[in-house]
């Protein structure tokens, strides 16, 4: 999963076009696209997409919102894979979400709090990975919207998620809607961070995410060469274009070929 496109969920017209631009999981929101007036209709329109057959994310809103009660009551009648829960910042704040779905949750990590307590939050029930709200973030603490300036945060939701033995968390989302060297920029830091995917606004900052997060040619033929050398070392450390290879670097090379294989 690299890219997950929000959609706001009072745009019906939207919706095919959104499961129509390549992203991995397609979010139908119901926060902070959708003004409160709209809420109600915009749970309609989920519910009938949804049994209607679309394969979709829901966002519903925060544990501390008026809207919150409301968004479970429409979990409890729907099937849905996954709900992504804005503004998580406990273990605690993720079981009432767990007690109305048996969905996987993909908690929102967008305020101090949420950073400082990230490992709990990881341990909540049925919580798949994490993701990163950074524009809430950097309100929240007031910082400026960089790398430099996010690069504590983006860390611990990393080093979170691998104690809690979760699948690798979600970026935070991009301002530049079509610029594709910007937004590959941004995914090949994420990656580099070690998030294994992007949050998209925008149906064109799709393909740039995907590319961003899917093996390279280079990476895929390295891997190969690594792969077949302790193949016929027998397991042995050897040297692969100049460089030792043992253990890590054997299951990183495996690793990039299962990867290139799921999303093939």
């Amino acid at each position: 999963m690299r890219s997950y496109l929000f959609v706001p969920g009072d745009r019906p017209e939207r919706f095919a076009k959104a499961l129509a631009a390549g992203a991995d999981r397609v979010i139908l929101d119901l926060e902070d696209a959708v003004s409160p007036a709209n809420k109600p209709i915009a749970r309609e329109h989920i519910a009938r997409a949804i049994e209607e057959g679309a394969e979709v994310m829901i966002r519903i809103n925060s544990e501390g919102s008026d809207a919150f009660a409301d968004d479970l009551d429409l979990l409890r009648r729907l099937r849905v894979k996954a709900v992504m829960l804005p503004k998580a910042e406990s273990a605690e704040s993720i079981r009432a979400l767990a007690d109305a779905t048996d969905a996987a949750i993909v908690p929102l990590i967008e305020s101090a709090l949420g950073v400082w307590r990230v490992l709990d939050v990881a341990g909540g029930m049925n919580v798949e990975r994490l993701a990163f709200g950074s524009i809430d973030f950097q309100v929240d603490v007031g910082c400026a919207h960089t790398d430099e300036a996010l690069l504590y945060a983006r860390s611990k939701i990393v080093l979170a998620s691998r104690v809690a033995g979760l699948q690798a968390p979600i970026d935070g989302v991009s301002v530049i809607l079509d610029d594709g060297e910007v937004i590959t920029a941004e995914a090949t830091r994420s990656r580099e961070l070690g998030f294994a995917g992007k949050l998209c606004i925008h149906p064109r900052q799709v393909q740039f995410v995907n590319r961003a997060f899917s093996p390279s040619p280079q990476e895929l033929a390295w891997a190969q060469r690594v792969v077949e050398a302790s193949r016929r070392a027998g397991g042995a450390a050897v040297s692969v274009d100049g460089a030792m290879v043992d253990l890590p670097v054997l299951i990183r090379a495996q690793n990039l070929l299962a990867l290139a294989g799921s999303v093939s």
